[in-house]
């Protein structure tokens, strides 16, 4: 490639492969390789601690594969190939000789109904923290009438059982209430009769018991409350070990429980109540989950879920898998262990209308999206476009407000990231066992990024991260290429709006992981490039005040790295947008090449941190509060800065190159 990413390994040969830099030298490898390759060296260990901690803490998933983008017309309508149309839901109350509706109530469910019309008459109601709407006379007694004829129709008083009597085409309607699911809850979790369906998962070949499709369609509430199961079982086994390209669903059954929509019939989502966990808790903490997921949509191709909330899930409140088609609309996603949403290998998505809070690791996570923009496989995708959607969303109070592992082909506009530790990432540092490496091609527009200052690291928090981020940040690429940034609002985010910065292939694929990536070569160095930051509005709050963030933009201009521009942002009237480096290239004046930087220091001190398995704000700065802009105070240099061992790695890391390190 012109862009230098594969220099080294045309230079090193195999002995660049196991970082050995004396060899290396021996093999004419030039000083930027040498850095780069020890680079890798010092942060693989990083890695192989970071993927260990990633599965202990969570079940294993299967390898997973993106649906072919054509519809399934097998079925009429067609189900997948677009993003699904919802139903209105007074159509959910008139015949239909292609759609069977089943209702799911309770015996309050139309008092509930009621006393929410009556305060959403009185005071509004609020369908995200931004969003607040009025109902109206009309619409009320509209609503009145619909859930009149539903409660009528109602033949179940647990959802499960209504999405399992369900076919292709079929609706389940939910009424107001709290739906803890007691037959689900019942049902043993890693049952000892489901383990026949456990398959080897993605890393190597080396780990088994990764829950395979036939392990959910045999065992549907082994994990989850409930569970939509799309299709029927294809012939053959999975392939072991998986496939390297993960274009195509191997062993795809029919359609069983394609284009079914589920929705609540309430006044706003807080109507119907899907709860995993501990009820006496309200929407809040402590979770006392009883299922690792609450929403399970799998293979499920056409499906839309809307107006509902769900919380309490060990690991997912909402989690649509290898589906082709999804609309979630008007939810809300609270308290779950790691992602309040989950979406993975999906094409043809669309999030919208929602809140989501109180994760330990992402409120939004549309993870490894089909690759359908840049970078893309022509004989796939001929035409370029965004494989997923979220919008009019907010996202707050979580470790992250929104995470992409691998997750290209993402468009995300006019949302709200607020009071998160970290507004926003996309990377591919957890990107072992991803499709989509690297990651490719976001348009992430019009949202706002502000005071994601909360740090869920501090003794007592109610949130448990489960990976580490930097507090007081809005938003970073933390390994990723093609990405657009622009028309934001960055404010108060007190130590950075925006961070970029690489993750070496031998992070993802090197010795310590040992994993098969499609698109990953341990020699190479794959991102981050070609990322575009312009247009953004830096340090000021929609009514005008200044509200500075700690640094607007930071970027560790990683070697070798080309292509990413910052060019007309701007900052409050008389202020100058801050950049670290003090001068970044706009791709006009300045070409853009990464050279190196002092920012190092506190990615490697960071990366350190993460070795010793523990979130220490005296190894990484990342987990102490920054102090807010313009206030007096100082964060806390890292002691590791002076430490003697990691000066001499960061050296080592710009090889016989004089620096502002090194001199």
């Amino acid at each position: 490639m012109s862009d230098g990413r594969e220099g080294c390994a045309r230079q090193g040969g195999p002995g660049s492969r196991q970082g050995n830099t004396k060899r290396a030298g021996r093999l004419g490898v030039g000083s930027r390789c040498r850095r780069l390759l020890r680079y890798t060296g010092v942060v693989a260990g990083f890695a192989a601690t970071f993927l260990v901690a990633a599965v202990a803490q969570a079940h294993i998933e299967r390898p997973s594969y993106w649906p072919l983008p054509q519809a399934d017309c097998s079925i009429t309508p067609c189900a997948g190939g677009a993003v699904p149309v919802a139903r209105s839901l007074a159509s959910a109350t008139q015949a239909n000789s292609s759609s069977t509706t089943r209702v799911v109530c309770q015996d309050d469910s139309l008092t509930r109904l009621k006393a929410s019309i009556a305060r959403g008459k009185q005071y509004g109601y609020d369908i995200r923290p931004n969003d607040h709407r009025t109902l109206s006379d009309t619409e009320a007694q509209q609503l009145t009438t619909i859930n009149a004829k539903l409660f009528y129709m109602c033949a179940y008083h647990e959802i499960q059982p209504a999405v399992t009597d369900s076919h292709n085409n079929d609706r389940v309607v939910i009424m107001p209430g709290v739906y803890t699911e007691p037959t689900s809850r019942s049902k043993p979790t890693d049952d000892p009769n489901c383990a026949q369906y456990k398959i080897t998962d993605t890393q190597g070949g080396d780990i088994s018991g990764a829950v395979s499709y036939p392990y959910q369609y045999y065992c549907p509430n082994d994990q989850n409350l409930i569970a939509v199961i799309g299709r029927a079982l294809g012939s053959g086994e999975d392939p072991h070990p998986p496939l390297v390209d993960r274009h195509g669903i191997p062993n795809l059954g029919p359609c069983v429980r394609c284009n079914l929509q589920m929705e609540g019939s309430g006044v706003m989502a807080d109507d119907v109540v899907i709860d995993a966990g501990d009820v006496s808790s309200g929407n809040g903490p402590p979770l006392g989950s009883v299922k690792d997921v609450g929403i399970r949509a799998d293979r499920a191709d056409g499906f839309v879920l809307r107006d509902v909330l769900v919380r309490h899930a060990r690991e997912h409140g909402i989690y649509v898998l290898e589906t082709n088609g999804y609309l979630l609309d008007r939810f809300k996603a609270l308290g779950a262990g790691d992602y309040g949403v989950l979406t993975f290998v999906e094409d043809f998505g669309l999030i919208q209308n929602c809140e989501a809070a109180g994760a330990g690791d992402a409120g939004l996570y549309p993870g490894a999206g089909a690759k359908t923009n840049t970078g893309r496989d022509t004989n796939y995708y001929p035409t370029a476009r965004y494989s997923q959607e979220v919008r009019y969303c907010d996202s707050h109070h979580n470790l992250a407000g929104y995470s992409g592992t691998d997750g290209s082909a993402t468009h995300v506009d006019h949302n709200n990231f607020y009071d998160n530790a970290l507004g926003f990432t996309t990377d591919v540092v957890t990107a072992p066992g991803h499709p989509g490496f690297p990651e490719q091609g976001d348009l992430i527009e019009n949202n706002n990024f502000y005071s994601n200052n909360f740090n869920v690291y501090l003794p007592g928090s109610p949130i448990h991260a489960t990976i580490p981020e930097p507090v007081g940040t809005g938003l970073w690429i933390a390994g990723g290429n093609d990405n657009v940034v622009r028309y934001n609002h960055f404010w108060d985010n007190w130590r950075r709006a925006t961070m970029l910065f690489a993750a070496p292939d031998g992070l993802i694929c090197g010795p310590a992981t040992a994993v098969p990536v499609d698109g990953c070569d341990p020699t190479k160095f794959s991102t981050s490039y070609n990322n575009k930051f312009y247009g953004n509005v830096m340090g000021v709050a929609p009514d005008g005040s200044a509200q500075p963030n700690g640094t607007d933009f930071w970027w560790d201009s990683f070697p070798t790295n080309t292509g990413n521009c910052w060019y007309d942002n701007t900052a409050a009237a008389g202020k100058s947008v801050t950049t670290s480096p003090p001068l970044l290239p706009d791709c006009t004046l300045l070409p853009s090449v990464g050279t190196g930087s002092t920012n190092e220091f506190e990615l490697l001190a960071c990366f350190v941190a993460f070795q010793s398995s523990a979130y220490d704000a005296k190894l990484c700065p990342w987990f102490t509060t920054p102090p807010q802009p313009g206030s007096g105070s100082v964060l806390a240099t890292s002691s590791l800065q002076s430490n003697q061992q990691l000066s001499a790695d960061i050296c080592a890391l710009y090889g016989d190159t004089k620096t502002a390190l090194c001199p």
